[in-house]
């Protein structure tokens, strides 16, 4: 089974990566975990990323193919992956989509995860992290037992820079203008799965099996 999951920051789309990639025994595949990988073993594509990283770059779309290219040539995509954060554009989508034929496959589902934009504020603008710890907490769904006050050590949680309501609007912005080409690209493909993120986490990964089914492509 060979998905790419989409979805704007905050609708839960890791905790559902971690619970598709145990159900289905396929491995979850990120970016930038690619990246780090690379980079901390010199491979030759890690070194020519880590040039355009240290410059502040984003590392050009052909060596971004590359990379997920031999990642999922590795033994444990035999039956399948998850990726997430790539394709980004239309044009590493098709890039994809020529990888994939190069190996005699194709991907089975895009899965989206939609959540109205009013709540997706909420649910991040209301984080917050204890800087001492590092524990986590939501104003909302998980308030620490005492406001303000961390309930592992005692420290005042704060609210994250980039959790802020101006950043958290232009990040959601910068997503929907970047993704909503990337979604039409798939609907038209027939490959992309709405789902409605705004349920229970265990309802939305529940209809997220009822879209993928039970068998192992």
């Amino acid at each position: 089974m060979r998905i790419v999951l989409l979805g704007p920051p905050g609708a839960g789309k890791g905790t559902q990566a971690k619970l598709i990639v145990q159900k289905y025994n396929i491995p979850h595949i990120s970016t930038g975990d690619i990246f780090r990988k690379n980079i901390k073993e010199m491979t030759h594509l890690g070194i020519k990323a880590k040039e355009y990283i240290d410059k502040g770059q984003l590392v050009p779309d052909e060596l971004t193919v590359e990379i997920v290219k031999d990642r999922i040539k590795e033994d444990d995509c035999k039956n399948g992956f998850l990726l997430d954060g790539f394709p980004r554009t239309v044009a590493q989508a098709d890039a994809l989509n020529d990888v994939l034929n190069s190996l005699g496959t194709k991907l089975d589902h895009v899965i989206n995860i939609n959540v109205d934009e009013n709540n997706l504020i909420v649910r991040l603008t209301g984080r917050r992290v204890c800087p001492k710890c590092g524990a986590s907490f939501h104003v909302a769904f998980n308030p620490p037992k005492v406001e303000g006050i961390c309930d592992y050590c005692g420290a005042e949680v704060v609210q994250r820079a980039d959790d802020s309501e101006e950043t958290v609007k232009n990040r959601l912005s910068v997503y929907y203008k970047q993704t909503q080409p990337l979604i039409d690209y798939y609907t038209k493909n027939g490959l992309i799965r709405n789902i409605n993120g705004e349920q229970e986490i265990n309802e939305v990964f529940k209809e997220i099996c009822n879209v993928l089914g039970s068998d192992i492509k």
